[in-house]
């Protein structure tokens, strides 16, 4: 994963975030710093007959359950029970199988020195991620700036490597229970996008923590992320579409060397009845 830093040049803001790199099929994208990969791809199968049938008992396993849920209700609950819903726990982090739901990554990637970890908190009942940020750049020639780390969820898959997403057209807050160092992170939501030009979308919000010992209850609604692309905050802006949910994140990006920490109890959803905003921001009208 990539990042753009936060710069301010003839009226147009850049925004810090994270986004996945740019696929095979769909650009010759290199990262800056990175050597050429030329090996074939059939050169990286492994070809083995017993992960193989262990790989199709365990997809037919997960083809059965997803038939079974998809009798029973909108994910395995009854169609009354997720009507009636106004809360939902979407991430806990309660043990390693937890963690594992998450990717780590930092500027590390491009040649930086950035660093950042994610382990379990005190007494395995929350998420502790930390490092130290480094805003150096890599002497490579290419790249201009760094320094960033950042967490994000591993998209979700079906039977088969099917990609699936999150639909929370129920809920219009999300709601987060963390404990920060006193500074400010961007929060990331990624939903599923059909064409390609689409693919570095994200929806941004941030996120301001006080530190200290005490938690925070941040409740943030859908209607305030804003749509930005490779960085640059969309004149074209429209509304999160919280039935195609792919991906969440954190990141950190703010220009202050040094170490840094971010502790998470849980993510989760409400429905926030009192709040009728549709879009906090103003749209713009292309001249016909």
């Amino acid at each position: 994963m990539f990042l753009r830093l936060i710069m301010r040049r003839s009226n147009s803001v850049y925004v810090l975030h994270h986004s996945s790199p740019p696929q095979r099929f769909a650009s010759n994208y290199r990262r800056p710093g990175t050597p050429l990969d030329n090996e074939p791809p059939w050169k990286r199968i492994n070809f083995n007959f017993e992960k193989g049938i262990r790989g199709v008992k365990k997809h037919f396993g997960l083809l059965k359950k997803e038939v079974v849920e998809h009798l029973t209700g909108p994910g395995g609950k009854s169609l009354r029970q997720d009507m009636l819903e106004q809360t939902s726990l979407v991430w806990e982090f309660r043990s390693s199988q937890d963690l594992e739901k998450w990717t780590v990554s930092s500027d590390m990637e491009i040649g930086g020195k950035s660093k950042a970890f994610l382990k379990l908190g005190k007494n395995n009942q929350t998420a502790l991620f930390y490092g130290t940020l480094n805003t150096e750049v890599p002497h490579d020639g290419e790249t201009r700036y760094s320094g960033y780390c950042t967490m994000r969820s591993k998209p979700v898959l079906g039977s088969f490597n099917r990609k699936l997403h999150y639909d929370w057209s129920n809920f219009n807050t999300l709601h987060l229970r963390v404990r920060g160092d006193g500074r400010p992170w961007m929060v990331n939501i990624m939903t599923e996008t059909y064409f390609t030009m689409q693919k570095d979308d994200l929806y941004n919000y941030f996120l301001y923590t006080r530190g200290g010992p005490y938690w925070q209850d941040v409740k943030i609604h859908f209607s305030k992320f804003f749509l930005s692309s490779r960085g640059r905050i969309q004149d074209n802006q429209h509304p999160l579409w919280p039935d195609k949910i792919t991906a969440l994140g954190f990141t950190l990006g703010d220009k202050a060397e040094g170490p840094f920490q971010l502790e998470i109890d849980f993510i989760g959803l409400c429905n926030d009845r009192s709040h009728t905003e549709e879009f906090a921001y103003e749209k713009y009208k292309r001249n016909q």
